[in-house]
């Protein structure tokens, strides 16, 4: 019997959320862009909670006129679910939204952030809206309080993607705010598919929005400085950010995923400044010349050379996109010779991340799929949203080469992918991943396709509350060679993953050390790290080591 690398599990785990989109027959472009997830240990037991962001109605619309009706009872709202795997021993989840306080939503959900924004060892979120964002406060794992007016982190715009990194090196989260497109239901406007029946809009019928930096600071606010920093210089249709290093300088540079527009990579300058130097990278539009639909992103060490390369998802027929990092500030679109374009072109990509699935050491992708025009066999057959497509797995095969895997979770019906999230779960040792869809159930796909593989696991922490060292650069050295992963929950689309380092070591039974370069510019070697178990390496507790 052959075994698929995932098993579909979320029922089973007590994972009942049921994304409500709010459509009416209206076609409103909003509906049917969420929604996001986020992984995070909120009350810090050692395992993963899972958030998932809610939609709602639109406009003058009330429940009864949906046309794809709400599972969970009204109020709508955000929902999070507990963990019971520490101490229980089995993987189960509890709703406890009520428990923790979280009320009904003053927007329109999309995504999720998170980060320790106020280092107290607590994962905070951002929640990002059509509508609205909010900052909650983690108050000790016991409930989020809504600090989004006393802390300066709002933004009414229509944002989708967010990102908590220490740009600036000070030791305190900024916070990166990516807009959409200026729409409201009052400019909504009727679209028509290239058939001629009646669909959504694309974002080029509207105007883009700028986004916003925010600088974190240890009073718990945040200052604006979209201005000064450079980064409201453009505007682009934002959907995904990724906090980087590609230029290897050691200051945390940043990737935007523009929808139909060209990308940005803002170089930090190390002075409060940013540039987007993403034409002159070779990184703005594919290798055509052209800008592309721009979902998802994330960035990891494809290659592993050392450095980072990026895979955005891309509407059907562009094909998604790999930008290979070929050093000095370069890339090069290796989307065709890479094996990853021409099997993407008859899909839509939206959430999708770098991970090791099997635990080879070698970057595998995935990606969650669907459609934004409605598709014409499935409006046929009377299906409302009519934009279901199934997902996809790359396995890495080394040297920057990938092959799909067929059936990836089995025989999983087609949904409306969105955002995902990936994690260990379990907390077996391989990487998880939690699925959304738009009107449609979340999906907990459980890894089984690493058996055997050793692996090692580490949380990275800083701050005397034990923070996520989010944008440390952490190496796993072994006999061959170094395998670097970033410390990172941004990524994706519309989403937040679990902060820990997991690297496969495939049959390899030992590792020489553990190099970690701190956001703060230090680097230290951490030596007796085990295997096949999770660590935390804390700043200050390895051997120092040079500048890299």
């Amino acid at each position: 019997m052959k075994v698929t690398p995932f098993v579909e599990t979320a029922a089973q785990a007590g994972l009942d959320f049921v994304h409500f989109n709010g459509m009416s027959g209206k076609l409103y472009i909003a509906e049917m862009m969420g929604a996001g997830v986020a992984l995070l240990d909120f009350d810090r037991d050692g395992d993963l909670d899972v958030y998932l962001v809610q939609g709602s109605m639109l406009g003058e619309a009330e429940l009864e006129d949906a046309l794809l009706p709400p599972r969970h009872a009204p109020p709508l709202t955000d929902r999070l679910y507990r963990n019971e795997l520490v101490p229980a021993g089995a993987l189960r989840f509890a709703d406890v939204t009520r428990e923790v306080g979280l009320a009904p939503a003053p927007g329109y959900g999309m995504g999720v952030a998170t980060g320790d924004y106020d280092r107290d060892g607590d994962v905070d979120l951002y929640v990002t809206r059509f509508g609205p964002n909010q900052l909650l406060r983690n108050d000790r794992g016991e409930r989020f309080v809504d600090v989004t007016a006393a802390s300066g982190a709002d933004d009414r715009r229509w944002s989708v993607a967010a990102a908590f990194a220490d740009f600036d090196r000070d030791g305190w989260l900024d916070l990166y705010v990516g807009n959409f497109v200026d729409f409201s239901l009052a400019s909504h406007r009727p679209c028509q598919s290239e058939a001629g029946w009646p669909d959504y809009c694309g974002p080029l019928s509207y105007r883009p929005q700028p986004d916003r930096l925010l600088r974190g600071s240890a009073d718990g606010t945040f200052r604006d400085d979209s201005l000064g920093s450079g980064i409201r210089a453009v505007a682009g249709n934002t959907l995904g950010a990724i906090p980087n290093d590609f230029d290897g300088d050691g200051w945390l540079d940043l990737y935007v995923a523009n929808d139909s527009q060209p990308n940005f990579l803002w170089r930090n300058q190390r002075d409060g400044r940013f540039v987007n130097v993403a034409e002159m990278a070779g990184a703005a539009v594919n290798d055509k010349g052209q800008a592309e639909a721009s979902m998802g992103v994330d960035a990891g060490d494809m290659d592993g050379d050392g450095d980072e390369d990026f895979f955005m998802s891309h509407l059907t027929l562009e094909s998604n996109t790999l930008y290979e990092n070929v050093g000095d500030g370069l890339f090069l679109d290796r989307s065709a010779a890479s094996g990853l374009g021409v099997p993407s072109v008859p899909y839509t990509g939206f959430g999708t991340v770098f991970f090791d699935y099997d635990l080879d050491g070698v970057l595998d992708v995935y990606v969650a799929n669907g459609a934004i025009n409605r598709q014409a066999d499935q409006l046929a057959e009377g299906d409302p949203l009519a934009l279901r497509q199934p997902d996809q797995l790359f396995r890495g095969l080394g040297g920057g080469l990938f092959a799909e895997v067929e059936a990836p979770a089995g025989d999983l019906p087609p949904a409306v992918g969105r955002g995902a999230g990936v994690g260990d779960v379990d907390n077996d040792g391989d990487p998880d991943l939690v699925v959304t869809g738009n009107s449609g159930a979340v999906r907990l796909l459980l890894n089984q396709g690493a058996a055997g593989a050793h692996w090692v696991g580490l949380r990275v922490v800083d701050g005397p509350g034990g923070s996520d060292s989010l944008g440390a650069w952490v190496g796993v050295r072994t006999a061959r060679e170094s395998r670097w992963r970033r410390v990172r929950t941004a990524g994706s689309y519309a989403s937040a993953s679990d902060p820990r380092v997991l690297v496969g070591l495939g049959v390899e039974t030992a590792i020489d050390g553990v190099e970690v370069r701190w956001p703060s510019g230090e680097t230290e070697l951490f030596r007796g790290v085990p295997i096949d178990r999770y660590s935390t390496l804390a700043r200050g507790r390895g051997e120092p080591l040079g500048a890299p």
